[in-house]
């Protein structure tokens, strides 16, 4: 059996969570992005916007989560020499959390990265053997007392 959870009773209170999420890219790659040279444009601007459109669209790709009011994303990276770490933030007043949209923004906007440098990851065979997505966890959850 499948079911949603029925949250009807439980009272709306302000949620955030933070997500976090890590993609290993060439030191190349990585001062194309910081430099803001890669051939299809700006990557952290245009993954922070398919980052905020993930989180707003959580409910319609995970089925089993609940349509929520999204009141504030924001999404900061850390360049590193050897990749990128997203942090995704979500806020809410609902009757559940938002750990999911948290997750589904990080993943969204490593995916974007990728898309948009996967140009320059490739090796001689068109293989991606440097490029990884990794821990995309969960790294703060906080509730309003009720």
């Amino acid at each position: 059996m499948v079911k949603m959870i029925d949250i009807t009773n439980k009272p709306q209170v302000k949620r955030e969570a933070v997500a976090t999420g890590f993609i290993k890219l060439k030191r190349e790659t990585v001062e194309l992005v910081k430099n803001k040279l890669v051939e299809k444009g700006d990557v952290l601007t245009v993954s922070s916007i398919a980052a905020i459109n993930a989180v707003k669209n959580t409910s319609n790709l995970l089925p089993l989560t609940h349509n929520i009011p999204i009141t504030n994303v924001d999404v900061k990276y850390e360049i590193q020499d050897e990749g990128i770490r997203v942090y995704v933030t979500v806020k809410t007043t609902a009757s559940t959390g938002v750990e999911m949209e948290a997750l589904m923004g990080v993943a969204v906007a490593l995916l974007n990265i990728w898309d948009m440098v996967k140009k320059y990851e490739k090796d001689e065979l068109g293989q991606y053997p440097f490029t990884s997505i990794t821990d995309i966890r969960v790294v703060q959850k906080v509730k309003q007392s009720e």
